[in-house]
């Protein structure tokens, strides 16, 4: 009998596993098991449960779950999800519920209601952004970004692209990479009355020139709808709702490079996550989708809109992020947007389309030019000498070249 459960367990967990709804009629024919115990255990109940005062895997995490509990836009959901990535031993989300509910753990009540409509295969995407997002590393160092969220109609697959500004450009660049990731180009596009989009003159709303081209040489329509309105946007909006799957790690991330990877990491769980209106996860569905979407235009054309080219705000210590490392500009640009173009080894930085600076590529950290940190010295110390600022100058630089150097 211990054998035929060990037997039953393990074929429920490849179930999961799969996303296959068990048949427990017949799972009751095969083990010989009462199925209305077989659905206890799917649901979560574990041998010897009954027992008091049993430990939890979830027990070391109590005190972090209590905290991350109170974030604002925290749900059940992105918390789970969070300390699953964390240590998958914790257990099913069902599991991981009871354990909040016999704490009492309970986050904070946030309802939206966003209405729907359904579309057909390959008929439309929505998109929209994720706007003035920040995250701070586990060393303190800020980042403030968006998030480009788009959503196929019928299937709900979902696409997240990090991304520093909201031009046109980045518009561009971000479905390019959406459409890549989904393997074709649905017949509509739909959106709000973005500025990447729209020329508003008065009551009069139309889409700009240049993103119409753009929209003709990827082979698709695009419609705008109101900022808001209940007419269509709503999978899109609802989808936005999974950025604050973002909201535990904050405090938790390395770098850049590694808050991309868990905006990645989240949209293929969102992806393989159970759909509340369909029932069905957005991957499957979307195999089926796949089929009514066009192909993808040229390389040709896809690489006239893909320049190689990133913006970039200038911080507070005159340096701008680029692939991991800092790089300085004249301090008088702080607070301003540059672009970074790397040909070869070097990086040029322009400001509008004047080149302010340029600077070998390397591993270390930060990259700052003599005059750079000195003016900056200058800036932070106006009561030293010319002297002074040349040695501190001399000796801190030489003190980073020792010491700041990434190890990745």
């Amino acid at each position: 009998m211990q054998q035929k459960f060990k037997n039953m367990e393990g074929q429920l967990l490849t179930m999961k596993t799969l996303g296959i709804k068990p048949n427990f009629s017949e799972l009751e024919r095969t083990y010989g098991i009462n199925r209305h115990t077989i659905k206890k255990y799917y649901e979560g109940y574990e041998r010897g449960s009954h027992i008091r005062n049993k430990t939890s895997k979830i027990d070391p995490y109590y005190d972090e779950i209590k905290d991350k509990i109170e974030l604002a836009g925290i749900n059940i959901m992105s918390l789970y999800q969070y300390f699953y990535d964390k240590d998958s031993k914790i257990g099913t989300y069902s599991n991981f519920k009871k354990y909040l509910k016999k704490h009492n753990l309970k986050p904070k009540k946030n309802i939206e209601v966003h209405p729907r409509y359904e579309t057909e295969p390959g008929e439309q995407l929505q998109f929209d952004w994720k706007e003035d997002l920040k995250m701070i590393s586990k060393h303190g160092e800020i980042f403030e970004f968006n998030i480009f969220s788009a959503t196929l109609g019928f299937s709900r697959l979902h696409d997240f692209v990090y991304t520093k500004t909201k031009t046109r450009e980045d518009l561009e660049r971000c479905l390019i990479s959406t459409f890549k990731y989904m393997g074709g180009v649905p017949k509509k596009l739909l959106t709000d009355n973005m500025r990447a989009v729209a020329d508003i003159n008065r009551d009069k709303v139309t889409v700009n020139k240049e993103f119409n081209q753009f929209v003709k040489d990827m082979g698709t329509t695009i419609k705008l709808c109101k900022p808001f309105s209940p007419e269509t946007k709503g999978k899109d909006e609802t989808s936005n709702k999974f950025m604050n799957w973002l909201i535990p790690y904050n405090h938790e991330f390395e770098n850049e490079k590694e808050l991309i990877e868990i905006i990645e990491r989240i949209r293929n769980k969102v992806n393989s996550t159970l759909n509340q209106t369909t029932n069905i996860q957005p991957i499957l569905l979307y195999k089926k989708e796949k089929e009514y979407l066009s192909d993808l235009p040229s390389i040709q054309i896809i690489n006239s809109y893909l320049m190689d080219v990133e913006k970039s705000k200038v911080t507070n210590d005159s340096l701008i992020y680029y692939k991991g490392q800092r790089y300085s500009v004249a301090p008088k640009y702080i607070g301003q947007f540059v672009k970074a173009k790397q040909i070869d080894n070097i990086l040029y930085l322009y400001h509008n389309k004047d080149l302010i600076a340029t600077h070998e590529i390397n591993k270390k950290i930060f990259n700052y030019t003599k005059e750079h940190y000195s003016e900056c010295l200058k800036n932070a110390m106006p009561y030293k000498s010319n002297d002074e600022i040349e040695k501190l100058t001399q000796k801190n630089l030489k003190n980073m070249d020792k010491l700041l150097i990434n190890k990745n």
